[in-house]
C-alpha cells in the first residue's frame, strides 16, 4: 500500500534526515521525502497497518 503525507520541513537536509529516519522503521518498504512539494511518499510492507507504522515514525 502506498500513501502520501503532507509534511513541513524547512530545508532539503531536514527532508533527507526525515527520510532516513522513516526508512529505519519496521513496516516501511520505501519512503521518499520531497522538500519542494512538502510531501512524504510512503510504501508500506504487505499486511502492515499504516496508522500504527506512522505513529512509530512520528515518535522518532
Amino acid at each position: 500500500m502506498k500513501k502520501i503525507y503532507k509534511i513541513e520541513v524547512d530545508c532539503a537536509n531536514c527532508a533527507n534526515k526525515m527520510e532516513e529516519a522513516a526508512r529505519r522503521n519496521p513496516g516501511i518498504k520505501n519512503v521518499t521525502v520531497n522538500f519542494m512539494t512538502l510531501k512524504m511518499n510512503v510504501e508500506f510492507e504487505e499486511g502492515q497497518d499504516d496508522k500504527v507504522v506512522m505513529q512509530q515514525v512520528r515518535k522518532k
